[in-house]
C-alpha cells in the first residue's frame, strides 16, 4: 500500500463554477509524476468534492473505476465495502468524459479528483469527501472529521480487501472486450489534439 499527497500552505483560489477552487502553485503534470507511482496496481484518489452540484450527500460518494480513458461500471467489491464501512447504501457520483481529462485542456473539470488517471494504466476510483449543499474548498470551518474518518476508514478497508484478493476494482475480462469491441481509449489521457 502506497500513500501519496500533497500539502501546500498557501494554496491559491481561483474562480471556477459554482464555487470557487483551491488551485495549485504546480501543474497538475508534476503532481501526478510525484503522487502516481508505477509500483501502483490500483489508486483510490481521495479529494474533498463539495464545490458542486453533482455530488449531494453528506460522507463521500465513490467514482466508477476509470482505466485508460475508459469509464467502466461501478465496482460492486467497492460498493459492499462502502456500505460495511458506512451502515448505509452508497454513493456513486456521476463522471463526464472531460472530467478524466488531463488538466489545462479548457475543459470543464468536476474537480482535480480524476487526476490521477491520466497519468497510469492501472484502475482509478475516486472517493469524494462530500456535503449534501455546495461549499467551497477555501471556507474555513468546512472541513467535518466524521466525514474525513469514514472516508479514511474506507480507504484501509480497501485497501485490506484489495491486497488480499478480495477486491477488484474492475472486471478484466469485460475490460478486454471493451478494448476489442472499441479499441483503446487512452488518447483521453493526453492533451488532445
Amino acid at each position: 500500500v502506497i500513500i501519496t499527497t500533497h500539502i501546500c500552505p498557501d494554496a491559491p483560489t481561483r474562480a471556477h463554477e459554482p464555487v470557487p477552487f483551491m488551485d495549485s502553485p504546480i501543474e497538475m503534470s508534476v503532481k501526478n509524476d510525484w503522487e502516481v507511482s508505477a509500483h501502483m496496481d490500483a489508486i483510490l484518489s481521495v479529494d474533498t468534492t463539495k464545490g458542486n452540484k453533482v455530488i449531494n450527500c453528506r460522507g463521500f460518494a465513490i467514482s466508477p473505476t476509470v482505466l485508460q480513458g475508459y469509464i467502466l461500471k461501478t465496482s460492486d467489491n467497492l460498493l459492499d465495502l462502502m456500505m460495511q464501512v458506512t451502515g448505509q447504501l452508497p454513493n456513486v457520483f456521476a463522471l463526464a468524459q472531460q472530467d478524466i481529462t488531463p488538466y489545462g485542456n479548457g475543459l470543464y473539470h468536476l474537480n482535480s479528483i480524476m487526476q490521477p488517471c491520466t497519468a497510469t494504466k492501472v484502475p482509478v476510483v475516486g472517493v469524494a469527501i462530500a456535503t449534501e449543499t455546495t461549499v467551497a474548498g477555501c471556507a474555513t470551518g468546512a472541513t467535518h472529521v466524521v466525514d474525513v474518518e469514514m472516508a479514511a476508514r474506507y480507504t484501509v478497508e480497501v485497501a485490506k480487501a484489495f491486497t488480499s484478493g478480495h477486491c477488484e476494482f474492475h472486471d478484466q475480462k469485460e475490460f478486454a472486450d471493451m478494448q476489442s469491441l472499441y479499441g483503446r481509449m487512452d488518447h483521453f489521457q493526453t492533451d488532445g489534439n
